[in-house]
């Protein structure tokens, strides 16, 4: 394979760990209760913390491996301290369960503590990857490495909606849908978005992971919000207010590319063409009978303001 393929294929794999890092290490009990349940009830959340990234070389082939995601708690009830080891893996590997075991056994050699292994597979391909590992010599089995995994394109995306789980809520862009549901999947989302009272940053978190693994094109945006349009008034409302929305996006990408444009040819036409795309953005909300409230909030623009592009557009229909 040619280099450039190489290192661009490792570049990929590289912004797919550090989104799922991100994920499970800000919201790790969500994701233990959402794919595994019975283990979940089992421990102790007040007591974990993660580890500082760790290095093996991935023999035989010399790879050095950072193992990203390692977390360390104790079981409810006992003073057993036990250690998870997540591997998020986004391609398929013949070789992962032997791979898996021996960062079992380099972990577990390292901090002589009981470890849980979990993989969480989220290639495209429906290829399964058995959860176990055998070596046996002369038809003797000497030994079976078992792992938790969960195969994303493999889950159902509508078992989850119903859920206030942040990590399902996200993971929704990964698992199995058709793509004649991706609306309704973006959709399903937000509405999940809208019923969790979660802190800004973390709100950001979720909707980046999301955005990057299902963008939406114009037309089937503008099919989000005409399904927006069609909810109870009151959790509308809740969608709207989002404040990573792909309509807020929208409002800051028209200001955002404005200033740049600005910077490159001229701060006036930027500046201008900026404001255009915003006006034209807010005219596809006001013409969708957006409160004036709503769309203040999302774009940082006053009231007046907002009415003020609004005469604007319906002066220039005479």
């Amino acid at each position: 394979m040619p280099l450039e393929l190489v290192m661009e294929k490792q570049a990929g794999y590289n912004v797919h760990d550090r989104l799922f890092k991100e994920l499970i290490q800000n919201f790790f009990k969500e994701f233990m209760e959402a794919f595994f349940p019975d283990v979940s009830a089992d421990l102790d959340y007040r007591r974990v913390r993660f580890l500082s990234q760790e290095q093996f070389t991935d023999f035989p082939g010399g790879e050095q491996k950072r193992v990203d995601i390692l977390a360390e708690t104790k079981v409810k009830g006992k003073d057993t301290v036990i250690l998870i080891h997540v591997e998020p893996q986004s391609y398929y590997q013949k070789l992962f369960p032997e791979r898996l075991f021996r960062y079992y056994m380099m972990i577990s050699l390292r901090h002589r503590k009981p470890v849980l292994p979990i993989a969480v597979f989220s290639y495209e391909e429906k290829t399964e990857t058995p959860d176990t590992y055998t070596f046996a010599f002369h038809n003797i089995e000497i030994l079976r490495f078992h792992y938790l995994s969960i195969h994303l394109i493999k889950k159902n995306w509508r078992d989850y909606i119903r859920s206030n789980n942040p990590v399902a809520a996200a993971l929704l862009s990964k698992m199995g849908y058709t793509k004649k549901e991706r609306v309704q999947v973006k959709l399903e989302f937000l509405r999940m978005l809208a019923r969790m009272e979660l802190d800004p940053a973390k709100m950001r978190l979720l909707y980046g992971f999301f955005d990057f693994y299902l963008k939406l094109n114009e037309k089937e945006e503008a099919e989000v919000m005409e399904n927006i349009k069609m909810l109870d008034p009151d959790e509308a409302e809740q969608v709207l207010k989002l404040p990573n929305s792909y309509f807020d996006r929208g409002y800051r990408k028209g200001k955002e590319e404005g200033r740049e444009e600005g910077r490159e040819e001229g701060r006036e036409e930027g500046r201008e063409e900026g404001e255009e795309k915003l006006k034209r953005f807010i005219a596809n909300l006001l013409k969708n009978q957006v409160d004036l409230k709503i769309i203040a909030q999302a774009s940082g623009l006053s009231e007046e303001e907002i009415l003020k592009i609004k005469r604007q557009i319906e002066g220039g229909k005479h």
